[in-house]
């Protein structure tokens, strides 16, 4: 099997690589995650109260390290279905001082508890490695069910169509990047080659259209770099 071949797999050693290269792949990687903080920061109420926060996709950390930097009150649950990954985030978050307040599972949203309601939730460059719609959205629905009505929510994906003409030219744009940006060709002919295959973007007016469909209203864009979106959106209160 030639490195282009070999599948993307969160359960590789290699994912420890992650958080070196992750940045230099996406435009703005930083200001998602502040962008994130903000809008959430500006949605919950500063009284000193706790609010638990829903981090799907948790492994890496990141969410966790940005969000619980900013507001001492926040307490996290993370899921993800890589161990290697949730290793890195165990990590990242003891040395920033967040261990005493994440949990951390492994697996996805339906290992949780149904009645736990949460405060708010981030989805943050997941939903496009879910396969097909009705998956998707059951994602979406586990998310949604486990939340407070109002809650404010958190959603960035790859959003496109792999076979448009408009993906292509996003695409050659985003190899530019990353080659210029030390990611090497083998790498991104591998990322490239997954989409469609380990990866399942949608058109980004289908995202929008799943988050309504299972409860979520006032979705508005707030990051894009390439054909990664970003979108706010608040649990319905009816």
């Amino acid at each position: 099997m030639t490195e282009k071949q070999r599948p993307l797999s969160w359960h590789h050693p290699e994912v420890a690589k992650y958080e070196q290269t992750i940045a230099l792949k996406i435009p703005g990687y930083a200001y998602l995650y502040e962008m994130t903080e903000r809008l959430l920061g500006a949605q919950l109420p500063q009284t000193g109260e706790q609010k638990h926060i829903l981090v799907v996709g948790a492994g890496g950390g990141q969410e966790i390290v940005t969000l619980g930097a900013k507001h001492e009150h926040w307490t996290f649950t993370g899921v993800d279905p890589s161990a290697q990954m949730l290793e890195r985030a165990r990590h990242r978050t003891a040395g920033a001082d967040l261990a005493a307040r994440t949990v951390l599972h492994e697996g996805t949203v339906d290992v949780l508890p149904e009645q736990t309601a949460y405060d708010a939730a981030t989805c943050l460059l997941v939903l496009h490695f879910v396969k097909g719609l009705a998956a998707k959205r059951e994602l979406l629905q586990q998310i949604a069910a486990r939340l407070k009505p109002g809650a404010p929510f958190c959603l960035a994906a790859i959003a496109g169509d792999p076979q448009s003409q408009a993906f292509a030219m996003q695409m050659q744009a985003w190899r530019t990047h990353m080659t210029d940006n030390g990611i090497s060709l083998a790498e991104w002919e591998r990322f490239a080659a997954s989409m469609g295959q380990e990866s399942d973007p949608i058109p980004a007016c289908q995202v929008q259209e799943l988050m309504e469909e299972v409860g979520f209203e006032h979705s508005s864009r707030y990051f894009g770099s390439y054909l990664i979106n970003a979108w706010f959106a608040v649990k319905s209160s009816r």
